[in-house]
């Protein structure tokens, strides 16, 4: 597909998901739910991820640090991947493409598709959990609140945030398949 057409599908893909990220990114303004997500998306940044690793390796065992160093390296390998989506598909975030959308927190990077914090999210709740199940009462709503934070902030649409979470959901069971532990 040449840049001209991708350009077309991103137009039309954008124009069916306004209505929705602009109803969401107005209806969370101003709020004390706003400031949940800014927080949750600043925890998906990488500091509740980083801190999870680093305790998972620290303060556990053998089977722990294994399950970190996985962590770390399908976090790299996503890293990686959203990275290069993001620069050779080239999506304006809403904030930039919609008057009337505003973004409640400074993204990360310039292009909005597929959503990072969502892959890794995604990512590394599934590779934790598979390891330490306790840990899903804490993590499955932290990954949700930093998925919808990503469109309630106005820095993604939600097909961003569902090809994150698929992308995620195929490192970790990429990883699990390949590395079992």
């Amino acid at each position: 597909m040449t840049a001209t057409g991708a350009a077309r599908v991103w137009q039309r893909m954008d124009r069916l998901e306004r209505a929705t990220c602009l109803r969401i990114n107005r209806g969370c303004r101003g709020s004390a739910v706003h400031a949940v997500f800014v927080a949750a998306s600043r925890l998906g940044d990488g500091i509740a991820w980083y801190a999870l690793i680093g305790a998972l390796a620290l303060l556990g065992g053998e089977a722990e640090t294994v399950a970190a160093l996985r962590m770390a390296i399908a976090g790299a390998a996503g890293a990686l991947l959203y990275r290069a989506l993001k620069q050779g598909l080239v999506r304006e975030r809403p904030c930039v493409s919609h008057e009337g959308i505003l973004a409640g927190t400074a993204p990360l990077d310039r292009y909005s598709f597929p959503s990072g914090h969502t892959l890794h999210a995604v990512c590394f709740t599934i590779l934790a959990v598979s390891h330490e199940p306790w840990l899903a009462p804490v993590l499955v709503p932290l990954a949700l609140a930093i998925a919808a934070s990503r469109v309630v902030l106005g820095l993604h649409y939600p097909s961003d945030v569902a090809a994150g979470a698929l992308i995620g959901a195929a490192l970790a069971a990429a990883s699990l398949e390949f590395w079992p532990g």
